[in-house]
C-alpha cells in the first residue's frame, strides 16, 4: 500500500498553532522554574535546593500543557457557536444522512468480565443498529481472552442468546483465544489477521463501553467522507454511577476533559489521541502499519506493549494517515472504577505501559508531535515521585527561602492544576440548558467543591502508590491484566489496610517530621497529611453504598445523562440513552 504522507500533509495553519503552543508552554515552564529558583536561593545555591528545583521542573510539563489546553478550550467554548467545529471542521462536515456503503466490525474485547453486564450493553447497541436500518453494514465480534471456566461458559450462553435474538438481522461471531499473548493489542491483532481483510473499519469496544447507534454511524460516515483519517477517537465520558467514589471522580473528569480535549485538538490536529476504545480504525493501514514490536528484555519494561493505544496512534500517523478526535460529548461512554483501590490498580497498569515508551522514543520516522505525546505520557507518571521528592527535600532543607514568593507560586500551580475543570465549569454555568442538565448552579457548586476535596484527598495517595510502583519496576514489579471490578460494594477494612498501609505509615512519619522541624508549616502540610493518614477510612467511606445512595438522592455530582431530559435528545445534543444508563443502579441497603 502506498504511504499517503505526501497526499495529506499537515497544514501550514496547524504548524503555526503548534509553534505558538510550544512557545507558550516553554515560556511558562521557564518562567515557573525561574520563580522557583528565586524562591529557593536567597543566600547561596545549595545541592538540596538544586535537587528541589530539578524535581519541580519534572512536575511541570503535564501541568503546564493542561493549563494551556484549558485556556484554549475555554476561549473556544465561550467565543464560538460550535467549538468542536472550529478545531475539527472536516469531521463536522460529514453528512449525517450519508448512505453507509462500507463494512464495519464491532470488536468487543473482553477478559473474564461479567457476561450479564456485557450482554446488556451489547444488546442495546445491536438493537439500536437494527432499528436504524444500517445493521447489514456491521458485524459483531466478541473477542475473548477469558480463562476462567465459569466465565467462558457464561460467554457462550450470552452469545447463544444474542444470536437467537439478533442473528437474523446482524452477523455475530464469538472467538476465544487459547494463546493470550500480547494482551488487548494481541487480541485485536489476532482479529486483524483472521478477519480484518473482510471489513473496511473496526469500532473498538471495551467490556464497559457503550455507544449510541448514532455515534457509531457518525464514526463510519466521517471515515467514508475523510479517507485521510486512519483513527477517529470519540470523547468518552463516564456512565452514571451510584458509587460515591465514581461520582466524584467522573464529575471532575467530565468537567476537565471537554476543555482539555478541545485545547489539545487545536494543536495536535492530525496527530490526535487514541485511547484504545470507543474509536474507529481504518483497517487496511492499521493492519499494514500498526503492528506493535516486542520490546527487548523481560517484563515489566520489556515484552509485549501494555499501553498499545497511543503507540498505535503514532504509528498510524507515521504511515501518513491522520489520527483525529471528535471533541464533543455525543453518546460515547465507559464505566469508571467504583473505588479507590480499583482506581489505583488501573492507574498502575497504565503507568507500567507508559514507562515502556522509554524504549520507543527512538522509533524512526515519528512526527515531532508524536514523540512529544509519548514523552508527555511518560511525564504524566514521573511527576508523582518528583512531587514527593520536592516536598520531602523541602522538609529537610536548612537554607532560608522567600515564603511570600513561595506561597504565590503554590497558588499559581494550584490554579494551573485545576484549570481544565474551571474552564469547563465556566462554560457550564454560562449555558442554561447545560447548567440545568447538571442540576443547576447550587448543585454544580457543591459538586465542584466535593470534587476539589476528592482531588486533594486522592492525589497524595495515588502519588505514593505510583512512586512505590515506579521504584519497583526495575526489580520486576508489575501489574497483572485482570478484569476490573465494576460493582458498587463495600471495601473490607482488612483489604484497605493491606493496600494502603504504606500511605498511612508515610503520613505518620511525615507528620512527626513536620512537627519536629517546622511546626509553623503544619497548616501547609495538613491536606497532604490528612490524605495519607486518612487514606484507609477514606477508601472505605467513598466505596460505601450508603454514601453513594446519599449523593444520588440529593443529585450531587450529577452528570447530564441523569437529567430528566436524557430520555430524549439531551442538552448536549446526544442521542437517547437507555434508562439503565440514565438511572444509576443504587445498591440495596446493607
Amino acid at each position: 500500500m502506498k504511504p499517503p504522507a505526501t497526499v495529506w500533509p499537515t497544514s501550514a495553519g496547524l504548524r503555526w498553532r503548534r509553534a505558538g503552543f510550544a512557545l507558550a508552554v516553554a515560556g511558562t515552564v521557564l518562567g515557573l522554574v525561574w520563580l522557583m529558583a528565586a524562591t529557593l536561593f536567597v543566600e547561596s545555591v545549595d545541592a538540596t535546593g538544586l535537587a528541589m528545583l530539578l524535581a519541580f521542573a519534572v512536575t511541570l510539563p503535564w501541568t503546564v500543557v493542561g493549563f494551556w489546553n484549558a485556556a484554549i478550550g475555554l476561549t473556544l467554548m465561550v467565543g464560538s457557536r460550535s467549538a468542536a467545529a472550529v478545531v475539527a471542521p472536516q469531521i463536522q462536515a460529514a453528512d449525517p444522512q450519508q448512505r453507509i456503503e462500507t463494512s464495519t466490525a464491532l470488536l468487543a474485547c473482553v477478559r473474564n468480565e461479567d457476561a450479564d453486564r456485557l450482554s446488556r450493553n451489547l444488546a442495546w447497541m445491536l438493537e439500536g443498529l437494527i432499528d436504524s436500518g444500517q445493521a447489514p453494514a456491521f458485524r459483531l465480534y466478541v473477542l475473548s481472552d477469558s480463562d476462567e471456566p465459569e466465565i467462558v461458559a457464561a460467554e457462550g450462553g450470552m452469545m447463544s442468546q444474542l444470536q437467537a435474538r439478533f442473528g437474523a438481522d446482524i452477523s455475530l461471531h464469538y472467538r476465544r483465544r487459547e494463546q493470550r499473548n500480547g494482551f488487548k493489542a494481541g487480541n485485536i491483532r489476532d482479529f486483524c489477521e483472521r478477519w480484518g481483510p473482510l471489513h473496511d473499519y473496526a469500532i473498538v469496544l471495551d467490556a464497559d463501553s457503550l455507544m449510541t447507534p448514532r455515534a457509531m454511524l457518525r464514526l463510519v460516515r466521517v471515515m467514508q467522507a475523510q479517507p485521510a483519517i486512519g483513527i477517529l477517537q470519540t470523547l468518552v465520558t463516564g456512565l452514571p454511577s451510584a458509587s460515591a467514589f465514581t461520582r466524584m471522580f467522573q464529575f471532575g473528569m467530565r468537567l476537565g476533559m471537554r476543555s482539555y480535549t478541545l485545547g489539545a485538538a487545536s494543536w495536535q490536529g492530525d496527530c490526535g489521541p487514541y485511547w484504545g476504545h470507543n474509536a474507529i480504525l481504518r483497517l487496511q493501514p492499521f493492519i499494514a502499519h500498526c503492528k506493535l514490536p516486542e520490546l527487548p528484555g523481560p517484563p515489566p519494561l520489556g515484552g509485549p506493549v501494555l499501553s498499545h493505544d497511543q503507540l498505535e496512534a503514532v504509528l498510524m500517523r507515521r504511515a501518513g494517515y491522520e489520527v483525529r478526535v471528535l471533541p464533543d460529548e455525543d453518546g460515547s461512554w465507559e464505566e469508571n472504577p467504583p473505588n479507590l483501590l480499583e482506581f489505583i490498580r488501573r492507574d498502575l497498569r497504565w503507568c507500567q505501559g507508559n514507562m515502556q515508551y522509554l524504549q520507543l522514543l527512538a522509533i524512526p520516522g515519528l512526527r515531532p508531535v508524536s514523540r512529544c505525546q509519548l514523552l508527555l505520557a511518560i511525564a504524566m507518571y514521573l511527576g508523582a515521585p518528583a512531587w514527593l521528592a520536592f516536598m520531602v527535600l523541602g522538609l529537610w532543607r536548612e537554607q532560608p527561602f522567600r515564603s511570600e514568593l513561595g506561597l504565590a507560586l503554590f497558588l499559581m500551580m494550584l490554579g494551573m492544576s485545576v484549570a481544565p475543570k474551571l474552564a469547563t465549569l465556566v462554560d457550564v454555568l454560562l449555558r442554561g440548558p447545560l447548567r440545568r442538565a447538571y442540576g443547576g448552579a447550587p448543585r454544580i457548586a457543591c459538586g465542584f467543591a466535593l470534587d476539589f476535596g476528592f482531588w486533594v484527598l486522592t492525589a497524595p495517595v495515588v502519588a505514593v502508590a505510583t512512586t512505590g510502583f515506579l521504584l519497583g519496576l526495575p526489580f520486576g514489579r508489575r501489574v497483572g491484566w485482570v478484569a476490573q471490578q465494576r460493582e458498587v460494594r463495600r471495601i473490607d477494612w482488612q483489604v484497605a489496610l493491606r493496600s494502603l498501609w504504606p500511605q498511612t505509615a508515610l503520613g505518620l512519619v511525615l507528620a512527626g517530621a513536620v512537627l519536629a522541624r517546622m511546626p509553623g508549616a503544619l497548616w501547609f502540610w495538613s491536606p497532604i497529611l490528612v490524605a495519607l493518614i486518612g487514606s484507609i477510612p477514606f477508601a472505605w467511606l467513598s466505596a460505601h453504598p450508603a454514601v453513594g445512595r446519599w449523593l444520588v438522592r440529593w443529585g450531587l455530582c450529577r452528570i447530564p445523562e441523569e437529567a430528566p431530559t436524557a430520555s430524549g435528545p439531551g442538552p448536549l445534543g446526544s442521542a437517547p440513552v437507555p434508562s439503565s444508563v440514565t438511572t444509576p443502579a443504587v445498591p440495596a441497603a446493607e
